[in-house]
């Protein structure tokens, strides 16, 4: 392991209680059962059977194909298709027989393989999370600890709840297979001293987030500038998550540059991160493309932003015309940039402002907008244009293509949680995480069909109550285990800790119940499950925060 005793050292951070980073002296928490009972394996309470997974193209040809693989028999094709060629380990798993021996080759030595059982899988995970949670004081006694495992292996079998792809990818290689893999560039900070390290493998520390947001500096290839952002980006996408960047630090085309000559602007720069993505998502069985390019409106190449993917499709439709296939994964859509990424713009008050009155709305250099930030002036404009003529081609471009998408900028940052510590800038791909550059968020959701009972036609919300507090725990010692794509990332997610956690199933909720989506009832139904959700995560956060201590950016 290597220290990094730079600026990055974060040691010293005051946690909000003034309790030291490692926290010898705790209580740790009492774990209620309302999934099981002491002395009994979850995941053997539960029927299983052997079943074939087969992953086929549009063509008929096989991308993937596996035997013999156990399964709950509850479970559908479709969840034993995702689990079987997504989340299962493909190498270094030992091998067992069918008296669950393991299996040696003739020269004494484990032979390794897949993983062959949706049981290996939740044990993996479920273990894993116990042991760290257990190691750093989360919990009161063993049998805290215990109850934790078994209630979430109930959970995870029974599809009560599930948590987010990296971390069936990732979480408990190391933990039950003690596989390892070479370092990949990832930082941790160590939670016994509060210092940042460089991680020794892939695995030891795993990355079980999915949504993070990276910051970008307008710089083409120093530490934190364009082409140093996707190399960041491509361990994220090794490893199964997503990320987002505001990119309007870097400047526009025509733009002057300090060494003389031009800009060549964003989009060039843009499209070179679209090629890299695709490239990266088309193999592996981890490996996948999610990003989101978030561009404010103020931007000089903003015009050229919004009609990025509307023109592409353009090329796509002239291709099709030509003879080539329309096919998402077919060589028109190949043969175009844009596709690999969802693009928001962001929205101050100021633009809708602007767009009610039919005012006009400016376009500033990036270099006169820093400098007149810090002279304290108002910015000259390089390009002045209609408010009402961009706002139609932002509708016209989201009308034939979804993109971009818009996200208020004032608003989200009216909302912000922690804003003496910086602006909301930019989110996650699918944009249900928010928070400051240079962060990460890892998720789970909770079915809220598993906790309606059909004869009685009664909600569950006792038991719903104790899921989220248990998921909670486990997204709160997965930000404790976590390695990230660098040192900032690494050092904010150790201040923050934010974790996301939601439900699904909602629509099918208000169905099975007889209550129209759209209607009074059905949003105050969800209205409600959503507030006990965020009440009881925030309660259990507040347990946590008790006897470990506040997350340091809680202080400022």
């Amino acid at each position: 392991m290597n220290p990094v005793t730079s600026d990055t050292d974060i040691k010293d951070i005051p946690l909000a209680d003034g309790a030291s980073s490692s926290q010898e002296a705790n209580r740790g928490l009492h774990i209620e059962r309302k999934f099981t009972t002491p002395g009994s394996d979850p995941l053997d309470e539960v029927k299983y059977e052997k079943r074939s997974s087969r992953i086929s193209n549009t063509d008929g040809s096989t991308v993937f194909e596996m035997d013999g693989v156990e399964v709950p028999a509850g479970w559908s094709q479709v969840a034993t298709d995702i689990v079987v060629s997504k989340y299962f380990r493909k190498a270094g798993v030992p091998q067992r027989d069918e008296n669950g021996e393991i299996v040696e080759d003739e020269n004494g030595e484990i032979v390794t393989g897949p993983e062959r059982s949706v049981k290996q899988v939740i044990s993996r995970m479920a273990g894993c999370w116990r042991s760290w949670g257990e190691r750093y004081g989360y919990f009161s006694t063993v049998q805290d600890a215990q109850a934790f495992e078994d209630e979430l292996k109930y959970m995870l079998v029974r599809q009560i709840a599930a948590p987010n792809s990296p971390q069936w990818f990732n979480t408990g290689l190391n933990y039950s297979y003690d596989i390892k893999g070479p370092a990949q560039g990832h930082y941790y900070c160590n939670p016994e001293t509060g210092v940042m390290e460089e991680s020794d493998d892939a695995y030891s520390h795993p990355q079980p987030h999915a949504c993070f947001i990276q910051s970008v500096k307008d710089d083409m290839v120093g530490e934190g500038g364009i082409m140093d952002l996707w190399v960041r980006e491509a361990r994220l996408f090794k490893y199964g998550s997503g990320t987002g960047t505001n990119f309007s630090s870097v400047r526009g085309f025509g733009e002057p540059l300090s060494g003389g000559g031009q800009s060549s602007g964003l989009m060039s720069f843009l499209q070179i991160g679209d090629r890299s993505a695709g490239a990266i998502k088309s193999g592996g069985t981890t490996r996948r493309a999610a990003k989101m390019v978030c561009l404010d409106m103020d931007h000089p190449d903003i015009e050229e932003f919004i009609s990025w993917k509307v023109n592409e499709e353009k090329k796509v439709a002239a291709l099709s015309a030509a003879g080539y296939s329309t096919d998402f994964n077919g060589d028109a859509y190949q043969t175009v940039s844009g596709q690999n990424s969802n693009n928001s713009v962001r929205m101050p008050h100021a633009f809708f402002q602007s767009l009610e009155s039919d005012g006009e709305w400016n376009l500033i250099w990036r270099t006169e907008k820093k400098k007149a930030q810090k002279e304290g002036r108002k910015p000259e404009a390089c390009k002045t244009l209609n408010s009402r003529d961009i706002w139609d081609q932002i509708a016209n471009a989201a009308f034939h293509c979804a993109d971009p998408g818009v996200q208020y900028d004032t608003t989200v940052n009216d909302w912000h949680t922690c804003p003496e510590s910086g602006s909301i800038r930019a989110s996650n791909p699918c944009s249900e995480y928010m928070f400051l550059d240079d962060t990460a968020c890892n998720l789970a959701s909770i079915n809220l069909l598993k906790f309606y009972n059909d004869q009685t036609k009664e909600f569950d919300i006792e038991r719903y109550r104790h899921a989220i507090s248990i998921w909670t725990m486990v997204l709160e010692i997965s930000v404790l285990m976590a390695q990230f794509p660098s040192k900032e990332i690494a050092k904010l997610s150790y201040e923050y800790r934010t974790l996301g956690l939601g439900y699904a199933n909602i629509g099918a909720l208000l169905m099975r119940m007889g209550i129209a989506y759209d209607s009074e009832e059905g949003r105050a139904i969800c209205a409600a499950l959503t507030s006990i959700m965020t009440g009881d995560s925030y309660s259990q956060s507040a347990r946590v925060s008790e006897n470990l201590g506040s997350f340091p950016g809680y202080h400022k």
